[in-house]
């Protein structure tokens, strides 16, 4: 019972093998100059303007949201793509189903102007 396991925790201890030799190894043989501008909190050369915790327009949300919820539908179209040979026409029609709801959200989101950034 417990062999069957073995490939598993063979996979889990070369991988942890792996990251930790090579963080060891980068602890070991990397360079080691610190310097005034490597240990400040920014490393792009000038102290910050403002506080980093400025409130954001709620359109970069929304541009994020919709951006995510876009790609992650298309995400759904290559497993599609593969198996349609097999699922036959009840899963066309059901994916043109599925794109046509995804075109008329797209459609409605551009004439509410949710896309505008201006």
């Amino acid at each position: 019972m417990l062999s069957n396991y073995f490939p598993i925790l063979l996979f889990i201890f070369v991988g942890l093998s792996i990251g930790i030799l090579s963080m060891l190894a980068g602890w070991l043989f990397a360079p080691n100059k610190p310097d005034e501008a490597k240990l400040s909190s920014y490393e792009c050369g000038f102290s910050a303007f403002e506080d980093a915790r400025i409130k954001f327009d709620v359109r970069y949300y929304l541009i994020a949201i919709l951006f995510i919820l876009f790609d992650l539908e298309i995400a759904f179209l290559f497993p599609w793509a593969v198996v349609l040979n097999e699922i036959g026409w009840f899963g066309f029609v059901a994916m043109l189903v599925f794109l046509g709801i995804l075109v008329v959200g797209f459609i409605y989101e551009w004439k509410k102007g949710a896309l505008e950034w201006d």
